[in-house]
């Protein structure tokens, strides 16, 4: 099963989003709601894909985002925001994630970035039909 960290700031979010992937087939492996604690618990867990907003407190997403790929190149990272103005998508890219998807969330876009940053044969993990 592919494994996922969830980093939001807000609990509903990572409630919410948990939930979604679910019932995607993924393992929610660890969440966080800092920084900090998304760095800690990346070293830690491995995950195959990493959810996470722009905004946090203290350090922002974008610079977590810079940490992790500077830890595991390989890293799938998967940035969300709010915010969305065409500077923060290019941000985004450039701090290292591979899909940017803007707020409010919905199903659909995020099975299409799980595919585009995953692909559908990714360790099997399959767009649900």
């Amino acid at each position: 099963m592919n494994s996922i960290m969830i980093v939001d700031v807000a609990a509903f979010t990572r409630l919410t989003m948990r939930s979604v992937f679910e019932s995607l087939g993924f393992e929610v492996i660890a969440e966080a709601d800092s920084v900090e604690e998304a760095l800690k618990n990346y070293r830690l867990y491995r995950p195959k894909l990493v959810f996470m907003d722009i905004s946090m407190i203290g350090m922002d997403g974008l610079s977590a985002s810079r940490k992790i790929i500077e830890f595991d190149r390989d890293a799938n990272i998967i940035m969300c925001s709010a915010i969305v103005y065409r500077e923060t998508v290019i941000q985004a890219i450039r701090s290292g994630a591979k899909d940017f998807i803007a707020k409010p969330l919905q199903k659909e876009r995020i099975e299409l970035s799980i595919q585009k940053v995953l692909g559908e044969k990714e360790e099997g993990w399959m767009m649900p039909k």
